[in-house]
């Protein structure tokens, strides 16, 4: 998790295998052609941190894709929000960014950006600016991603989604033909099986958070590596 927003309070001055974390944001105006909405939009306050994309939900660093923010710690939820997007309206402009960490400090209805996504909002020099948002549908390209994490086994097996259209609610795989729920991690954002889930193939479901499901066929459990899915929720 990330330290204090810069500007939180008020101013007294000025892969396949090895594919990246997480999907590259498109301009907001792209945006707005591709995104629906999750929910009513919520007034809050927006400020902005030296984010690199990576964070308390453990996605890697993202330099080609710094819309980003920090969820308020109410509304964090866990890390159930990581990877979710918010269209987030500002004095001087709309963005879409993409959860990937939390911000212990800020309350409800608070996000803290990135340097770049709070400038298409409003000068950086105004530090602390009103908004309104609402959670959306990511702009992504291409399948989910499953992230096998370092230090899983067959004895002990951890994986996080990512490059999801809309979040995920809960991850389950295939044991002796019964499907198992798998734990969210609140400190990581991955979904940890304690006593392993073999060697694979493993065979795994995820479910949306409107209810949305999409199976796939893990191909092996090697750590560090980043496995395609072969579908995306679907945008409507």
């Amino acid at each position: 998790m990330r330290t204090a927003p810069l500007f939180f309070r008020p101013l007294t001055a000025a892969c396949l295998l090895g594919l990246a974390a997480c999907s590259s944001s498109p301009s907001s105006e792209e945006a707005a052609e591709e995104i629906r909405s999750l929910g009513e939009f919520q007034s809050g306050i927006a400020t902005y941190y030296d984010a690199t994309g990576a964070g308390h939900c453990g996605f890697d660093k993202s330099p080609n894709d710094m819309n980003v923010a920090a969820m308020n710690a109410p509304q964090f939820a866990g890390t159930a929000v990581c990877g979710a997007c918010a269209e987030v309206k500002g004095p001087q402009g709309t963005v879409v960014v993409r959860i990937v960490d939390s911000c212990p400090e800020c309350n409800a209805g608070h996000l803290d950006l990135s340097r770049q996504a709070f400038e298409k909002i409003s000068p950086l020099v105004a530090g602390r600016v009103t908004t309104t948002w609402r959670l959306v549908t990511c702009p992504v390209e291409g399948p989910v991603r499953y992230r096998i994490k370092e230090g899983s086994s067959q004895w002990w097996t951890s994986i996080q989604v990512r490059n999801h259209r809309l979040p995920v609610a809960k991850f389950e795989w295939q044991k002796d033909g019964n499907w198992v729920d798998v734990r969210r991690d609140p400190d990581s954002n991955y979904f940890t099986e304690a006593s392993g889930m073999g060697t694979g193939p493993v065979k795994v479901r995820i479910t949306s958070t409107e209810g949305q499901t999409l199976e796939d066929t893990l191909p092996r459990i090697e750590a560090e590596k980043t496995f395609e899915g072969t579908a995306q929720f679907s945008p409507r």
